[in-house]
Formats: structure tokens, sequence, C-alpha cells
């Protein structure tokens, strides 16, 4: 097949949405697909390149931070991201469009579909459904939900990562929805680790979301020779840090991190704690488990979904649960090491091989309901309409 892929996010631009678009885009071309994909640009990056055999067309528009942006900032890369697609649309015959996030590339391919007649379809991944992410986009969800609702309704197909995010899509628009998990690439290796410490390990962007202050909160009053490491940056950061001054809790801050830096620090932690309120498929679980260490997570779909019975789950919110898990963990270290175990064996379900082949025959069958005649045919008065 020859596949169009629109995602406003790809790397290295963005988090969760464009670790996902990545391999999955280079893992189609390897099982005999081609992958022209459409994405945001940004001062010192490339125009277009080709990364593990995939074609990346990078468009002009405002982002200011590779890992974070802003509402307004996104709607600046909507119409040169569907002017790129159009133009890629008249030298290539795309048999179907994988578009990242129903907002805001799905608006830029579905205005795509009423050209052309390219089905799409939509791999959601949590901020662009509304009702998930209200602490940024409540407002923005609710001025967009039309636009929403065209595009999910006049998709080929909807597929969630997780049946959290399903049943919050089906909550608002009755339409079937496919549970695909996102695959995970093993990244880290044997080799960097030196050794596990005593050190719980909290990665994320910094949102009252993720549930770091609850954390905290389960932090004041333990006595413990333990070290506390927070790696991620956000918006919520500074009141975090006012939080953990304010307590006079010791813990350290070392600003987002990648790379080695990062694998080291999963590799030599014995526990990661990741207390997020509201998740779709949250890759910092996968990594955490497989660098086998021993899970706090929430027991909010999401999350639980992900990490099984590699973890603890807590209820959101509650500082009290996430306290009793680390006492608990903390004083075992045979249960520890058994989580950790746990964690390298569930990692094995989610290969890109085995997801990869789930998305290409849900390609497959958009593009066989088809009629032969809807691609690159011109926009009529009912081109938008579901078939």
């Amino acid at each position: 097949m020859k596949i169009l892929c629109i995602t406003y996010e790809y790397p290295p631009i963005g988090g969760g949405g464009a670790n996902v678009a990545h391999p999955l885009a280079a893992t189609l071309v390897s099982r005999g697909h081609s992958v022209e994909v459409v994405t945001s640009g940004m001062p010192g990056l490339p125009q277009t390149e080709t990364v593990d055999g995939v074609n990346i067309h990078r468009v002009r528009c405002v982002r200011r931070r590779r890992h974070y942006t802003t509402t307004a900032e996104l709607m600046t890369w909507i119409w040169p991201a569907l002017r790129k697609a159009l133009e890629l649309s008249r030298e290539h015959v795309f048999d179907v469009n994988h578009t990242h996030f129903a907002l805001p590339s799905g608006i830029a391919s579905w205005l795509l579909y009423r050209k052309t007649g390219l089905p799409y379809i939509i791999t959601t991944h949590g901020s662009d459904v509304p009702g998930y992410n209200p602490d940024r986009f409540r407002i923005a969800h609710s001025l967009a939900q039309p636009a929403w609702r065209k595009v999910i309704r006049d998709s080929a197909k909807v597929v969630s990562a997780s049946h959290f995010l399903k049943k919050l899509i089906q909550s608002h628009i009755d339409v079937p929805v496919d549970v695909v998990r996102n695959g995970y690439a093993e990244k880290f290796g044997p080799s960097l680790s030196a050794g596990k410490k005593n050190r719980i390990l909290v990665v994320t962007r910094m949102f009252p979301r993720k549930g770091v202050q609850h954390f905290f909160q389960a932090l004041e009053g333990m006595k413990h020779d333990w070290e506390v490491v927070i790696a991620g940056d956000g918006p919520y950061l500074p009141r975090l840090k006012a939080q953990v001054q304010r307590k006079g809790l010791n813990v350290t801050f070392v600003g987002f991190v990648q790379g080695d830096t990062l694998a080291e620090l999963y590799a030599t932690s014995k526990i990661f704690v990741f207390p997020s309120l509201q998740e779709n498929f949250p890759t910092v679980l996968l990594e955490a488990m497989e660098a086998g260490c021993a899970i706090v997570t929430t027991d909010s779909d999401g999350c639980a979904e992900v990490v099984g019975n590699a973890g603890i789950a807590t209820t959101p919110e509650c500082a009290e649960q996430i306290r009793n898990a680390l006492v608990l963990l903390m004083g075992d270290e045979e249960r520890i090491a058994t989580y950790g175990a746990r964690g390298r064996e569930r990692i094995k379900r989610f290969r890109w091989a085995r997801i990869s082949a789930q998305y290409e025959r849900a390609m497959q069958r958009a593009v066989a309901a088809q009629p032969a005649t809807a691609l690159h045919a011109p926009a009529t008065a009912g081109a938008g309409e579901r078939k």
C-alpha cells in the first residue's frame, strides 16, 4: 500500500503520540509499504528527510517547544499540512491516510478527504478526545466539538489504544472503535545498567492530571534514605517545585532528559511511580517495565491496562495508598524483583511486529470498503458523508 500519514507531532517533535507514529510507520515500511509523513516543522529541522525508510515532510507553523505546544500554535499547522498533503496527493496515488490525533491532524485529513476522497484512519491518543484532558483543553474541546464529530464520523476507522479511551469516544458519538494497543520497541538494553539503586523515579510531562502532587503528599512524613528523582518538564513544574520546598521534601528535579541519561535513570531505579489520574496508553510505563522497575501507578483504565500484574495500582488522587505501596516495596527486595520480572515478560506482548500487522489489516479493510472511483476524485456535495 501507498500510505499517507498526517500527524502534527513526529520525532523529534512531540511526546507519546509521536513515539507511536514513527515506529509504526517504520515497521509498515519494513513490511513492504511506502509511507509519506506530513508533520510539523521547527527551526533546525530539515523540511524533508528520510528516516528508517519513511519520507518525512515538515511544514512551517508556529511551534516554540519540541515537547509542548498550545492550542493557538496547533491551529497554525492545519492549513500548511493540508497544502502539503494535497501536493503529495498529486504526486502519489495513495491508498489510505493514517492520521494520528483527531485534533488537529484530523481536520486536515477530513478536508483532504473532502477534496480527494482519500479514506483516512484516525488513531486517537487521548488529548484529542473531548473530556480526556480538561485541565488543558476544556474550552478548546468545547469549541472544536462540531469539527471533531465530523472528523470521527467520516473516518474509515477509529482506533484507540485502550478501552478507556474507546468508551470516552463513544460517550460523544456512536461509532465503532477498534482497540489496538500501542507497540513498543525495546530501547535500553542491559548494557547501560550499573545495578539497581534505592531510587524512586518519576518520568512525565508536568500537568495536574499526571498526579505528581499526590505522590509528593505521599512522601510527607515518610522517613527513608531513598533518592527521589523527577524527570520531565511542563507548565505545572513551578507549582510542584514550590510544593517540595514548602514541605521540605528531599526531591531532585532533573528536567527533561532523553537518550542515555534517561535510560540510565530507568535502568538503575528500583521503583517507578506514575500516579496519573487519566491516561490512554502511557509509554513511560512500558519503559519502566522494560527496565525491570517495580511500578506504582493508578487503577485508571489506561494505566491498569498497560501494567497488568507488573505493579501496584492505587486509587487516583489517593496519597495514602501511594504511601502504603511505597512502604511495602521499599521494605521488600524480593517483591521489587518479582514485579520487575513480570514487567520484562509483559512487555513482549507490545512488540511492533504484532501491532503493525493489526494496523495493516485495518488499513486494507478501509481501502477495500471504498468505491474504486473514490480516490483522488474531486469533492462533491456529499463527499463528506459516511458511506
